[in-house]
């Protein structure tokens, strides 16, 4: 039996700058070094997209540092990755992206308990400034509730 691994590397800014319509988890196509520093934790989703290429689904601009103890087989730091999801679910999402506003976002790049990389992405449709002022007050009363509810407790 393995171990779960707890490598998860998320994409904080997405929540407060997209409003989530619907999410999948989608296998991601790496090189045996990227593996390896994605399992060290030197990845970055920030400024990531997805983007449909001829039927196919790609992750952009993801950053992946070059593993350490690469030699001459080093991968490149920023290339388009594949991603693997089934044809029905690409075309959705192609069909979707079409609308104006909607994008597909990455949201997290995790090892699941098989050992497999996996990352969860989303179709999103942007926020308005007033959106990302509700949210950042609604957070706000949140933290404001949790520390009423723990002194209340003493």
């Amino acid at each position: 039996m393995r171990k779960q691994s707890n490598i998860q590397i998320l994409n904080k800014k997405a929540k407060f700058e997209y409003i989530i319509l619907d999410r999948y988890t989608a296998g991601i196509q790496l090189f045996g070094t990227e593996i390896k520093s994605i399992r060290e934790g030197k990845a970055s989703l920030v400024d990531s997209y997805c983007a449909v290429e001829h039927g196919e689904m790609y992750v952009k601009q993801m950053h992946i540092a070059e593993y350490r103890f690469g030699s001459y087989a080093n991968h490149e730091a920023k290339r388009d990755r594949k991603l693997l999801l089934q044809r029905r679910e690409i075309r959705k999402l192609e069909k979707a992206t079409k609308d104006t506003g909607k994008t597909i976002i990455p949201l997290c790049l995790f090892i699941n308990e098989r050992g497999l990389a996996k990352m969860e992405i989303a179709l999103c449709q942007g926020k308005h400034t007033y959106d990302k002022r509700q949210s950042l007050r609604e957070a706000d009363d949140k933290r404001q509730m949790d520390q009423v509810r723990k002194y209340a407790h003493l």
